[in-house]
C-alpha cells in the first residue's frame, strides 16, 4: 500500500524533541560495547574505593533529616518569638534542598553536601542565620568545626554533623509560608529577594 501523502511526498517520521538551541551530535544510544565499559569503568571504581558504601549513604541521609528538623524547629521559633498566629507558627517552616556533587551523585567518600535552606520573608541572614542558627548549632553535639563565612560571594556556614561536611547556604525568599513542595527552580523565586540569595538559590537551580 502506498503510504504517500496527498500531495505525493511521504509522511514525516516522528523525531524526538530537541532541547536547547544546538542540535545534538547523535541520538543513537549506547551500543553494547559502550555498556560494556561503562560497567568496567564502575566495577574499577567501586574496587578503588571512590564510591561510598550503602551504610555510609545511609549515614548521609540521617544527617539531612537531622539538619532538615533543626532548620524547621529554628523557623519555628523565630515565628513565635515575632508575635505570629499559632496558626503560622504551625505552618512555619524551612526546607533544605542539596545540590553540586552530592546533588548529582557523583560525589565520593569524605565529599561534603552542599545544602541550601529557603526560610520565609521575616527570617533574615544577618542575625536570624548567621548568629542565631549558628548559636544553635554550636551548642549540639554532632556539630563539630562550624565556621561562618558571612562575607564570602555566597555567605555559607560550614560545619561538620556527626562527621559529615556540611555547606550551608541560607535564602530568605517573599513568602511567609514556604511549601513543603517549592518549585526552586519557577523564576517567581526570585522576586524581592536579595543578590545574596539569588546566589544561593542559583546552586540549586
Amino acid at each position: 500500500m502506498d503510504s504517500r501523502n496527498p500531495n505525493g511526498s511521504l509522511p514525516q517520521l516522528s523525531q524526538p524533541p530537541k532541547y536547547g538551541i544546538t542540535k545534538p551530535i547523535s541520538l543513537a544510544g549506547p551500543s553494547e560495547a559502550d555498556v560494556q565499559r561503562n560497567t568496567e569503568l564502575e566495577k574499577f571504581l567501586i574496587e578503588s574505593g571512590l564510591y561510598e558504601s550503602k551504610e555510609e549513604a545511609a549515614k548521609r541521609e540521617e544527617v539531612l533529616g537531622r539538619i532538615t528538623e533543626i532548620v524547621k524547629i529554628w523557623v519555628k521559633q523565630l515565628t513565635r518569638q515575632r508575635g505570629y498566629t499559632d496558626q503560622m507558627v504551625e505552618e512555619a517552616k524551612a526546607v533544605i534542598f542539596t545540590f553540586g556533587s552530592y546533588r548529582l551523585g557523583v560525589h565520593g567518600p569524605g565529599a561534603d553536601i552542599d545544602t541550601l535552606c529557603v526560610g520565609p520573608s521575616y527570617v533574615n541572614r544577618e542575625e536570624d542565620f548567621f548568629i542565631i542558627l549558628h548559636d544553635i548549632l554550636a551548642e549540639m553535639e554532632e556539630v563539630t568545626e562550624l565556621q561562618p563565612v558571612p562575607d564570602a560571594h555566597v555567605p555559607v556556614m560550614k560545619f561538620k554533623f556527626q562527621g559529615i561536611s556540611i555547606d550551608l547556604l541560607y535564602a530568605s525568599i517573599s513568602l511567609l509560608v514556604v511549601p513543603d513542595d517549592l518549585d526552586i527552580s519557577c523564576v517567581s523565586v526570585l522576586h524581592n529577594v536579595d543578590e545574596q540569595s539569588v546566589r544561593s538559590l542559583n546552586g540549586c537551580r
